[in-house]
């Protein structure tokens, strides 16, 4: 079966040639497209694009004048050719078979999309922390493709994802006006729509987490506030999983204030309030002992852990998404 992969890229001069490599060097039988829709960078990319081009003839490279990422798929996937629709980010690594195996898939399953395991992999300390939180339910709540020992099944939605046209097309693509978490949208359509999304573990897909404290709070802030749009638009996928980052920071904040308050004026009651954030702390103590990493990454989990919740959850409490 053909395949068509689409990329959107914008400012990802430090992966975008070993994404693209990895997706050339998989041993997919059939024909192999892969459209770059590129954004306005304000670094190389665009010229590490073109000379992927002109270096493969697989590789094609179109415009993307918004530089976000739901446009960005929608103007690759027109501009594609083939069947089956392999979505990778710039900053993504396709494991050895990846796309064979996800094309077997599609057709063992019947599924319409069909995706697997986000494998997050850091090289600083930094980065290892942040991808070891990742990888950890204690950072991202136990989501299905975050995790690698979860079973393979049908999703409610999936890391990247490759698809069948047909099913896309039939559903209106990706929500343009969603600048995060239009994959989980569109695979809620698609399920709406009476389409199986299938995940398994035999998929990897590596993911380049962030590589400062300043660009991961700016990341879960915005993903918390575009969270809470697709929520107001959907309210029945409001789960518990979403709702606690935003109830730990009104539970931290709350108390710590009201404790402090209570410190103040001696009043037990107030000060009993301080247990709110000595829970979530102890937490924090809790999941950094858990999550596997190396001695210069776990020192810094207890920071990255609550970069996440925190920025997450403030974003979330955003009455409009940033």
């Amino acid at each position: 079966m053909n395949v068509s992969v689409v990329m959107p890229v914008r400012n990802e001069e430090r992966h975008l040639r070993a994404a693209v490599e990895r997706v050339l060097e998989q041993d997919h039988d059939g024909e192999l497209e892969v459209v770059l829709a590129v954004g306005p960078s304000e670094d190389a990319t665009r010229e590490i694009a073109d000379s992927l081009a002109l270096d493969h003839p697989e590789v094609r490279v179109v415009e993307n004048p918004t530089g976000t990422t739901p446009a960005g798929l929608n103007i690759a996937i027109a501009a594609s050719h083939h069947d089956v629709i392999v979505r990778v980010d710039g900053h993504g690594e396709l494991s050895e078979g990846y796309i064979r195996r996800a094309v077997e898939l599609l057709e063992e399953t019947g599924a319409a999309n069909v995706g697997g395991v986000m494998d997050a992999v850091g090289e600083t300390p930094l980065e290892r922390a942040i991808a070891a939180a990742y990888n950890s339910p204690y950072g991202l709540g136990g989501g299905g493709f975050h995790v690698k020992d979860t079973p393979a099944g049908p999703a409610a939605t999936v890391f990247l994802g490759v698809f069948r046209r047909d099913a896309l097309e039939s559903i209106g693509g990706f929500d343009e006006t969603l600048l995060r978490a239009q994959d989980w949208e569109l695979n809620h359509r698609l399920r709406k729509a009476g389409f199986v999304v299938w995940f398994t573990p035999e998929l990897r897909v590596v993911y380049r987490p962030r590589s400062t404290v300043r660009a991961l709070a700016q990341q879960f802030f915005r993903t918390g506030s575009w969270r809470r749009e697709v929520i107001r638009r959907n309210p029945e996928t409001a789960s518990l999983r979403y709702l606690a980052p935003p109830l730990a920071v009104v539970g931290f904040t709350g108390g710590l204030l009201a404790g402090l308050v209570g410190l103040l004026a001696r009043n037990r009651l107030l000060t009993f309030a301080l247990l709110a954030p000595a829970v979530y702390l102890f937490f924090l103590i809790v999941a950094t002992l858990r999550i596997p990493a190396d001695p210069e990454a776990k020192v810094r989990l207890p920071l990255v852990l609550a970069v996440m919740h925190g920025c997450w959850g403030v974003g979330f409490m955003r009455s409009k998404p940033a």
